[in-house]
């Protein structure tokens, strides 16, 4: 586990999150060769970059040695939930804590959804708030990574949002009860194998997938350009492995 090979790449400017899928898959699927044959049973909280090709790995792994189940492969997208619960409570001029944004579809550019009808507390926003606000949530990462100018990209934030995920997966094996976050997993939700949406986690791991609920225009027609890069990011990620 000490070698150069088991480390995860993070970007540097000018790459996107595609762009350290041939660096990251084989990592990845080596270590999810080494879940199906050391813990089985664990629930995964997959949090590598891409999220939206590295999950539909995992999953093929697991299949291959007969030890899939959807309900325990989650991709964390939560850093995509902190950003825009950030960005909104700036709008809203509100503490971050005091806000709750959903984010479906995926973790990369325009695959990243933020539904800002569905913002709790109910609140309203302007035309140029909304393409600001889902701008800055989609590139979010790049803003980062441009900022780091080739240190890295996110860490601090990466590591808060990877330990929230892992203490509410925590919280529902323990029996706690109404633990909901948003992740990217095996789902119905769409016509796509693999969706990012609101689950309610317990001792299975996801107990409940939820709908997307109502969507204006604009989170409908942003959700058409989500499904279609979903689509090519699963399909190179299941390919991956098949080959």
């Amino acid at each position: 586990m000490h070698s150069q090979e088991w480390i995860l790449f993070p970007r540097k400017p000018g790459m996107t999150r595609d762009d350290l899928f041939n660096i990251n898959a084989g990592i990845v699927r080596t270590l999810c060769e080494g879940i199906a044959k050391c813990c089985p049973n664990a629930i995964v909280n997959l949090i590598s970059n891409p999220v939206n090709s590295t999950v539909p790995i995992a999953a093929e792994v697991f299949k291959k040695a007969g030890t899939y189940n959807p309900n325990r492969l989650l991709g964390v997208t939560t850093l995509d939930i902190v950003r825009a619960n950030t960005f909104v409570a700036e709008v809203l001029g509100l503490d971050p804590q005091e806000v709750n944004v959903p984010v479906v579809g995926g973790h990369a550019g325009v695959t990243i959804l933020p539904l800002l009808s569905q913002v709790k507390p109910s609140c309203s926003f302007t035309s140029e708030e909304i393409n600001y606000l889902t701008d800055r949530v989609q590139n979010g990462g790049t803003e980062v990574v441009e900022a780091k100018a080739g240190a890295g990209s996110a860490t601090l934030s990466m590591a808060y949002a990877a330990a929230k995920f892992a203490d509410a997966c925590l919280r529902g094996l323990r029996g706690d009860t109404n633990i909901v976050e948003c992740s990217f997993v095996a789902s119905q939700v769409t016509e796509l194998p693999y969706f990012a949406t609101k689950v309610r986690l317990g001792r299975g791991g996801i107990e409940e997938i939820f709908p997307l609920g109502p969507l204006n225009e604009l989170e409908r027609a942003g959700l058409e350009k989500a499904k279609k890069e979903l689509a090519e990011s699963i399909m190179k990620g299941i390919s991956f492995i098949r080959k």
